[in-house]
């Protein structure tokens, strides 16, 4: 009977021994399958939406066809901008005021009399056209975009579909000059990784020559939605995202909305304004040993004296935003009336968001990063398609249902990341910060000159950058 009770512990001791391992491996698995599963399904609900003219119809399904399209231009379009140029009021500025003040108007002058006398919009529109442009109705409105494809790709080369979002007061026209580079890239000495892109640029609705939204609430997450819906009617499951300004913001909301069709997201500007104790603590500690809060020493360069980057030069850049973001209608009826008031308020960004510097200068120091053709072009798709205003909503709408822009950042965003940190962009933010929001960064690069309008500018840095990432992600 000993005997037997002892054979009997014994059993009971190795079961025991084996067990314990087995349900703890178990309660392991299931625990770690929990946090992981809660990654997995944290996202941005989807939705849907309504934005047409009316209530939406309950017959039928939405014309989903591709429809090509095409920019055009009349004499009466031209007479109509020529006599309003020609009925442009001076207003003297300041001695001394370069672009303290907002758009110097001695240089302003100069421009309208280039615009009037000398800038072609017919060849540019003719220039315009030189990429395929489609439209496509969603939600009820028509979605404009340009979809790029590459004239040669060698014999077993993938190619990667890329959607890029501009922002504000940008266009799909900021992407002209990195397309080439992104889609021929061997033309033009880019060879890396033998990377090479179709290239989707969409109008965000409300700019360009994309309907505006007739419904009250249109947001970047309607917007998101819109893009993937887009996305998938290309017959694209997978593709790569990159933006700056308002673009960043769209599609990191659709890397949090379907992260499953998202290959990799490439910004070149960071929404991160959470606040907090330990937020201030980094920042007090960031001037005076940035290692111990995970700053680099190029990032205390650019972060420091905190005051004067990040409150007072941000004061200086955003009035524009307060009016935006309560009441656009009303200034925008000015703008939408007045060619010149549209390009004085377009292109003074063009200025300083390039290069705070230019704020000194008397021309804004436009001419030495961009072309009056170039800059020109741009305010022209505003001013024929009448869109400053609705343009101008999309603060209104953001801001009003998340103020501090913060709302989205406690869903993090798990597909790989790539960030571009141009140094005269409006805000720097440090990637110990990123990582807050973006949980995968594969790549964080400090660029070596350059402002907001990174595509526009620099493209040939920023097609660089993103091929970069592109081989990393595909390398994983």
């Amino acid at each position: 009977e000993s005997i037997l009770s002892q054979i009997r512990s014994s059993d009971y001791s190795q079961k025991n021994a084996v067990l314990v391992p087995v349900a703890a491996l178990g309660v392991g698995g299931v625990l770690l399958y929990w946090l992981r599963s809660g990654h997995k399904i944290k996202t941005i609900d989807m939705g849907d939406g309504w934005w047409g003219s009316g209530e939406r119809s309950l017959k039928g399904k939405e014309d989903a066809s591709i429809r090509p399209f095409k920019i055009e231009t009349s004499d009466k379009e031209i007479e109509d901008l020529h006599r309003r140029l020609d009925q442009f009021r001076f207003t003297p500025h300041v001695e001394g005021a370069a672009f303290h003040y907002g758009f110097n108007s001695s240089y302003l002058r100069k421009v309208v009399a280039y615009w009037r006398n000398q800038f072609d919009w017919r060849k540019q529109v003719e220039m315009l056209n030189k990429y395929p442009h489609f439209h496509t109705t969603i939600e009820g409105i028509d979605i404009h975009f340009i979809h790029v494809k590459p004239s040669y790709v060698p014999h077993g080369q993938a190619v990667q579909p890329l959607l890029m979002v501009h922002g504000w007061p940008g266009s799909f026209y900021e992407f002209y000059k990195i397309i080439p580079l992104l889609t021929e890239p061997a033309k033009h000495g880019l060879n890396e990784g033998d990377v090479v892109f179709e290239v989707i640029c969409p109008s965000i609705p409300g700019y360009g020559f994309s309907e505006a939204p007739h419904q009250k609430g249109f947001d970047s997450i309607a917007t998101a939605r819109i893009f993937h819906k887009l996305m998938s009617r290309l017959g694209f499951k997978k593709y790569y995202l990159q933006g700056g300004d308002w673009g960043s913001r769209v599609t990191t909301n659709m890397a949090q909305m379907l992260p499953q069709s998202v290959k990799g997201l490439h910004l070149n500007l960071v929404f991160i304004t959470k606040q907090s104790l330990g937020r201030l603590i980094c920042t007090m500690l960031g001037a005076y040993v940035p290692w111990l809060v995970g700053f680099s020493r190029e990032d205390a360069r650019r972060f420091y004296p905190f005051m004067q980057r990040n409150v007072y030069d941000v004061l200086r850049e955003s009035g524009y935003l307060h009016i935006q973001a309560t009441k656009p209608d009303t200034a925008g009826c000015g703008l939408n009336d007045s060619p010149v008031g549209l390009a004085a308020y377009i292109l003074e960004k063009f200025s300083t968001w390039t290069d705070k510097s230019f704020l000194h200068k008397d021309d804004g120091g436009l001419e030495s990063k961009y072309s009056l053709d170039e800059l020109l072009t741009n305010v022209m798709i505003y001013w024929v398609t009448s869109s400053i205003v609705s343009s101008m909503r999309y603060y209104k709408e953001n801001f009003s249902k998340d103020p501090d822009l913060n709302a989205h950042s406690r869903v993090g965003v798990y597909v790989p990341t790539g960030i571009a940190a141009f140094p005269q962009e409006i805000v720097h933010v440090p990637r110990a910060w990123a990582k807050d929001v973006y949980k995968n960064i594969i790549t964080y690069s400090y660029m070596p000159r350059g402002g907001h309008f990174a595509a526009f500018e620099e493209p040939k840095l920023l097609a660089q950058d993103i091929m970069q990432f592109v081989q990393k992600v595909e390398q994983l």
